[in-house]
């Protein structure tokens, strides 16, 4: 549910970020909807900040895809299309399957577990067929398989793209449509990292995103 921007209390954390997070969620519940005009004189006002921490943050969002900018024109929020929601899926499944490689591979086995425990919520999910819980929950296993990696440049491009993610696979429904059949693959998923095994593990990582 969209709620009002407030004055922010950044006690204990970099305001840049705190701004950023902030306008991110914004831009995620619809506070503020594609194409809002952003201006950041009246945002720095709702939140109690100077225009720097501001201008920073939609910098950073213009790098993310979530804000778009056209020079002495407009700043404003962008506008999702269907391209954008494929390309995504697309980046996601290259990344999920490279990332699954390395961390089946290398990984330590309490991040693997913690990856593998996050699959849980998943199959959970994908048995109710509730497919807004099985996004979420699939981005919060996606975040997991990364930081098992260890990699710090997955680790950094998954810290500025996960609003991104978020926002652009809002409409996401599952390419496999059978709650049976995708929660059986799901759970060979599962099995395929317990064993350790990254091909077999990528394998299915493209046949649950439809890419097999």
């Amino acid at each position: 549910m969209a709620t009002p921007l407030s004055p922010l209390d950044p006690r204990g954390a970099v305001l840049g970020d705190e701004v950023y997070a902030t306008l991110s969620e914004a831009i995620l519940d619809g506070t503020l909807p594609p194409g809002e005009r952003l201006r950041d004189q009246d945002l720095a006002e709702r939140l109690g900040v100077s225009r720097t921490p501001v201008r920073e943050a939609l910098q950073r969002l213009e790098r993310s895809g979530l804000v778009e900018v056209s020079p002495n024109r407009y700043t404003r929020v962008s506008i999702p299309s269907e391209k954008l929601t494929a390309d995504t899926e697309e980046f996601v499944m290259y990344t999920l399957g490279s990332c699954m490689r390395i961390a089946l591979d290398r990984g330590s086995d309490d991040a693997v577990d913690v990856a593998i425990a996050s699959m849980d919520a998943v199959i959970a999910a994908s048995r109710a067929d509730d497919h807004v819980s099985m996004r979420e929950s699939s981005i919060g296993f996606f975040e997991h398989v990364v930081t098992a990696t260890g990699n710090t440049a997955f680790l950094t491009m998954m810290r500025e793209a996960e609003m991104a993610i978020r926002r652009n696979l809002a409409q996401w429904h599952p390419a496999i449509e059978c709650p049976l059949r995708r929660t059986e693959t799901y759970e060979r998923l599962r099995g395929a990292m317990r064993a350790r095994d990254g091909a077999l593990a990528e394998a299915l990582v493209r046949e649950l995103l439809g890419f097999s």
